[in-house]
């Protein structure tokens, strides 16, 4: 395949692929949730006449096993645990190929649903960057702004001041805010259906000091989306999931992914079931149902994994930014521990994910007890997603996801 554009001189790429700094040996700290996504590279997007006949093909093809995507899917779930996987590969000319291994319930057996829908976690931030930076772009937002213009009064706490933070350190996180998932994240299964209000998430995370002073260091925090998410309501007047839904998931036309209503336990439709431990080695236990809340701008969103391929190629074809604002969202800064074998640069609400053959691709990716997400789509069009129904238990385990889809961009 042709590699991906290299990243401007000002950026240099790194020849290391990306590590999860949240994948330790104990899943406590795996929890580390909405985590940090890999990155990867634009894709050209293409009609939607293509596109659906593309899906039309891949309901008639998809069924059967497609030489060595099919066999990695499989070995993912083989060798490491995981209870199922669900991958879709959309080709440089748009067709789309959809894997599944394992099973849907590990009590049932049942067969994985091809394309089924899955809990996307910190993938969520890039919508909710890519509302913002459209926001901007109408003069409603300035990336450069403090925060404290939009929200008064409501960021502070030891060191943390909303009039020395902008909205470009939120969504670059670079803000030095403390990271709410340290509160939450250990204690997910006395959560998991508690519904959490984003100001009570704040104010718990603004009651522990700052990390650093604003733009001085990076550090991966799901407060700055909450921020975020709170800056568009404040902005637009509107509920966050209305203004996701009306200005990507309906002008793209995502069919299958969706923001969750108040107190909305469930996933739609066709979907395997999500599994966590709370400690490597004990049983998995069901946690399909959940209150997404604590998530919410930071990782609330359903998708499937076709979805998740035609989001970011519609958004790096520049069919949801202008040009100018999506030149800002690529504009990256060092991301210390950003990737599971090395260092990776982070954008705005996006991330860049060297590629074993050469280039970069950009995305983000997502945990959230139940599932993990990893996806990436290259510049010629060429896009991968891949989900697990469990999140890794080990660095190996998290390793070989990340192969899975290195693999399939680079063959």
């Amino acid at each position: 395949m042709s590699t991906s554009r290299q990243l401007p001189s000002t950026h240099p790429p790194r020849s290391r692929r990306p590590r999860w700094p949240w994948v330790t040996a104990t899943a406590a700290t795996i929890i580390g949730v909405l985590g940090a996504g890999l990155a990867t590279q634009p894709a050209l997007s293409v009609g939607a006449a293509s596109e659906a006949s593309s899906l039309a093909s891949d309901d008639r093809s998809a069924s059967k096993p497609q030489g060595a995507m099919q066999a990695r899917v499989n070995r993912l779930v083989r060798k490491n645990g995981f209870p199922a996987a669900l991958a879709s590969v959309r080709s440089t000319d748009g067709r789309i190929q959809n894997y599944t291994a394992g099973v849907a319930n590990l009590k049932r057996g049942n067969e994985v649903p091809k394309d089924g829908h899955v809990r996307i976690g910190s993938n969520t931030k890039t919508f909710t960057a890519t509302v913002v930076l459209q926001l901007v772009g109408e003069g409603k937002i300035g990336l450069d702004d403090p925060i404290e213009g939009y929200l008064p009064g409501l960021v502070r706490g030891d060191g943390i001041d909303g009039r020395n933070i902008t909205v470009r350190q939120l969504l670059q996180h670079t803000s030095g805010l403390p990271d709410y998932d340290e509160e939450f994240g250990t204690n997910y299964l006395a959560l998991q259906h508690n519904y959490l209000d984003p100001r009570g998430i704040l104010d718990k995370a603004l009651s522990n000091p700052a990390l650093f002073p604003p733009g001085t260091a990076w550090s991966y925090s799901n407060t700055n989306y909450v921020l975020a998410g709170l800056l568009i309501e404040k902005v637009t007047g509107r509920p966050i999931g209305e203004q996701i839904t009306h200005r990507i998931i309906d002008k793209i036309g995502l069919r299958n992914t969706s923001w969750p209503g108040v107190g909305d336990q469930t996933i739609p439709r066709r979907h395997p079931q999500g599994y966590f431990t709370p400690k490597p080695g004990e049983p998995l236990v069901k946690v399909t149902r959940t209150d997404p809340s604590w998530g919410w701008a930071a990782g609330q969103i359903i998708s499937t994994p076709s979805d998740l391929n035609r989001f970011f190629t519609a958004l790096l074809d520049g069919k949801l930014l202008k040009p100018k604002q999506l030149a800002q969202m690529q504009t990256t800064v060092a991301a210390p521990d950003s990737g599971v074998r090395g260092d990776e640069r982070y954008g705005l609400g996006i991330q860049t994910f060297t590629l074993s053959c050469g280039g970069f691709a950009w995305g983000h990716g997502g945990d959230i007890p139940g599932f993990e997400t990893r996806n990436a789509a290259t510049e010629d069009g060429h896009a991968v997603a891949l989900a697990v129904t469990s999140l890794p238990t080990t660095r190996k385990a998290a390793e070989n996801v990340e192969d899975v889809v290195d693999a399939a961009l680079c063959e």
